[in-house]
């Protein structure tokens, strides 16, 4: 099987609001959170260290991620109103991740650098005792730029390890995002231009048309997709989530990568969880739809690569009926193959864009 690098988990975010443990399985998460209101709240458990083992999944970005205060839902408890806040909940996240691989040395650890990349990856490559396993790479992905109070303190996250922001959720006082559309404001032309001093990646997700437009012609780093979806095929959606083929084009001549969602929401327009059963209503191919789109704008399988969000506020109630784990994403290999893809091609999909995109992206 090829390695998955899954560009997208609210890792931190559930431990902190839910509890979850990523080091035991998702059986084992179902089994204690069965009969409580987290199941209904962010649906059934996805991921965890076994099934990363099982499933190939190498190397995950790891958000730090907070809600604006103004779109916090019932149960939300990683709630900023201010910068200061946001910036504390992020720090707090990175104390989060810390702790995780220092008591779990053998399971995660933190990537920042190629020579941190390489050396997880080259544990993979290796034969494991089914004890042992691989450790899985966490690669720090700052999701809204709110917890940066200004641009001096860029050297400051530098030093912590981040390496990629994302400048919107919803709209962030740096640019317009989901929900509240606008270009970059005149923070967020700083804020990039900073950026570029220390080569951050920038992440495009959720940041509304415009501001990405903008960002493509202005920024000087590198720019990606963490999880973003197809605009395309998704007309009538009534969102400015998704990503229109020129902001694809765009990423494509910038040499980036754009990380498909396996989410029924950005699957089929209209789909609700309250509407009825997951099993009954969004195939895998949907899903396999919005990666073949990117392929065929740029004529390669070259920019496409999965970024689940995996229990990032939904579950197993909300994705596809073939998968039922992080593990089954592997499924998506045979579903190229299908389609005429080669397997190196199902293996760039899977993870091998992503590899090649940090192993020169990230700093030595």
């Amino acid at each position: 099987m090829p390695l998955i690098i899954d560009s997208h988990q609210d890792i931190a975010w559930n431990m902190l609001t839910y509890g979850r443990d990523y080091t035991r399985s998702v059986q084992a998460t179902r089994r204690l959170e069965a009969g409580t209101t987290t199941p209904e709240r962010n649906g059934d458990c996805l991921v965890g260290w076994p099934e990363y083992q099982r499933g190939q999944v190498a190397v995950v970005f790891a958000t730090l991620f907070a809600t604006p205060a103004k779109w916090m839902e019932p149960g939300d408890t990683v709630v900023y109103k201010d910068y200061q806040t946001a910036h504390r909940l992020y720090r707090d996240q990175i104390a989060v991740y810390r702790k995780l691989v220092d008591s779990q040395p053998d399971k995660f650890r933190l990537v920042s650098s190629r020579q941190e990349l390489d050396s997880v990856i080259e544990h993979w490559s290796k034969l494991a005792r089914e004890d042992e396993g691989h450790p899985v790479g966490l690669v720090y992905l700052m999701e809204g730029a709110d917890g940066i109070r200004s641009p001096h303190e860029l050297s400051e996250w530098y030093d912590l390890g981040l390496r990629i922001i994302g400048l919107a959720w919803a709209g962030t006082r740096y640019c317009g995002g989901t929900s509240e559309p606008g270009p970059l404001t005149d923070e967020g032309r700083k804020l990039v231009s900073a950026m570029a001093d220390y080569n951050f990646i920038l992440d495009l997700s959720h940041m509304d048309e415009a501001a990405a437009l903008e960002s493509l012609d202005r920024y000087e780093g590198p720019v990606m997709a963490t999880h973003s979806n197809c605009a395309a095929l998704m007309q009538g959606a009534g969102t400015n989530r998704h990503l229109s083929d020129r902001a694809i084009r765009g990423l494509i001549e910038r040499e980036g990568v754009i990380g498909l969602i396996p989410l029924n929401t950005f699957l089929k327009v209209g789909w609700l969880r309250k509407n009825g059963s997951r099993r009954e209503e969004v195939s895998l191919d949907a899903f396999i739809a919005h990666i073949d789109h990117v392929c065929q704008l740029a004529g390669n399988a070259n920019h496409a690569g999965i970024g689940s969000d995996f229990d990032g506020g939904f579950g197993l109630q909300s994705i596809p009926p073939e998968l039922d784990t992080i593990a089954d994403l592997q499924i998506v290999a045979s579903k190229l193959l299908a389609l005429g893809y080669s397997e190196a091609d199902a293996a760039n999909v899977l993870g091998g864009n992503w590899l090649r995109f940090l192993q020169k992206r990230l700093p030595a």
